[in-house]
């Protein structure tokens, strides 16, 4: 039997299976599932609005396993006292009123999402929810990552570090910036506040925008930006990056000082402005600056104790003179030196290993100018 639900225009709603739509148009989700299965991975367009706790979750989970589905049902609604449940369904209708084009969801499409489902209806608030769920939902995410990768064709923006490659991605179209889907910037140093998404997430997120990219541009190269498999603890799907690999190649080239600028403003310029709109002036400081101590300290053992030592006392000092006088450009003999002996040496070589052939090289300026004629090559 077909539920339905209506909008404020009286407009009926059922239950769906179109999730396609859902991906490509971003329709809000209300996610019924605990905070613990919430956390693991979700969607970008979803909101938590759990029908139980982690607690309760465990307990129903325990009777279930102890009694059977009968018995976790009926925990459930005592479980569900008249607080819990006004509290529970003030939170819902709250999302339904603010997302009458949404849907809500729960792990497989059953008990939970129905239960509230009915609840909603029951207090004037119809809402239509998703057949199969968050499972349906997640498996038609990788299926479909799996057929983006397969026929999108990849186009690479490659280049060594500091020249920007992130900020000409996010200027070109037809291109998805990977660190952004990862919050992080992609090296040593490339910590970013809020942190990363769990992988689950961050795939989810990848295989929206890929099916973005085909849905609306079918046929058309995307541009990506080169990575390793990891950026930073998210991991490219393997068939991905062996993809980029074998992919044409596009070179953003330029010079060392343009690149110690571009580290300036990035590493600490834009990120020192996230912690302190985070934190707070003294708090947000505090975490910038442990944070670049942190990423330092992680590639010691690469530096080698004497070098590592070395850097450690510039950036002390770089630090000291940025919270004193609010002058940054002590950090520049640190950028410039781990470009020049760290950074370049890793890039060179692994540039050496692409099986892709480069088909324009140039600085940025040249790259905007000449991207409309590279993308139908």
């Amino acid at each position: 039997m077909t539920t339905i639900a209506k909008t404020s225009t009286n407009k009926e709603r059922t239950n769906t299976e179109d999730y396609l739509s859902i991906f490509l148009q971003d329709i809000p989700l209300m996610d019924v599932r605990a905070p613990v299965e919430f956390s693991k991975g979700s969607f970008p367009a979803a909101t938590n609005e759990p029908i139980l706790d982690d607690r309760q979750r465990e307990l129903i989970g325990t009777c279930y396993k102890r009694e059977g589905p009968d018995a976790a049902v009926e925990l459930g609604l005592q479980l569900a006292t008249e607080d819990v449940r006004a509290q529970r369904l003030d939170s819902w209708q709250s999302f339904v009123k603010e997302h009458p084009e949404g849907y809500l969801f729960c792990f497989r499409g059953g008990q939970r999402s129905h239960i509230t489902q009915q609840w909603l209806k029951e207090s004037g608030y119809p809402y239509p929810l998703i057949k199969g769920g968050y499972k349906a939902l997640r498996r038609f995410l990788i299926d479909e990552l799996e057929r983006s990768i397969e026929e999108i064709p990849f186009i690479i923006l490659s280049g060594k570090t500091g020249t920007g490659k992130t900020y000409l991605i996010q200027q070109l179209p037809y291109s998805i910036d990977l660190e952004g889907l990862a919050n992080h910037r992609g090296s040593s140093f490339g910590r970013r506040y809020g942190g990363q998404p769990s992988q689950i997430d961050f795939e989810n997120r990848l295989s929206i925008a890929l099916l973005k990219h085909r849905h609306k541009h079918p046929g058309m190269p995307l541009l990506l930006e080169d990575e390793s498999k990891l950026i930073g603890r998210c991991s490219l799907p393997q068939e991905m990056r062996d993809k980029m690999q074998q992919s044409p190649l596009i070179l953003l080239e330029e010079t060392m000082e343009e690149r110690v600028k571009i580290g300036l403003k990035e590493y600490v310029t834009d990120n020192l402005a996230e912690f302190i709109a985070a934190y707070g002036e003294q708090q947000g400081f505090e975490q910038f600056s442990e944070g670049l101590s942190g990423s330092l300290y992680r590639i010691r053992r690469r530096l080698g104790g004497e070098r590592y030592q070395q850097l450690t006392d510039i950036l002390e000092k770089a630090i000291q003179q940025h919270k004193t006088d609010g002058v940054i450009e002590g950090y520049s003999p640190l950028i410039s030196d781990l470009l020049s002996n760290y950074y370049d040496p890793m890039y060179d070589y692994q540039l050496e290993q692409k099986e892709g052939e480069i088909i324009f090289r140039g600085d940025r300026k040249k790259i905007q100018e000449s991207y409309s004629t590279l993308l139908c090559k």
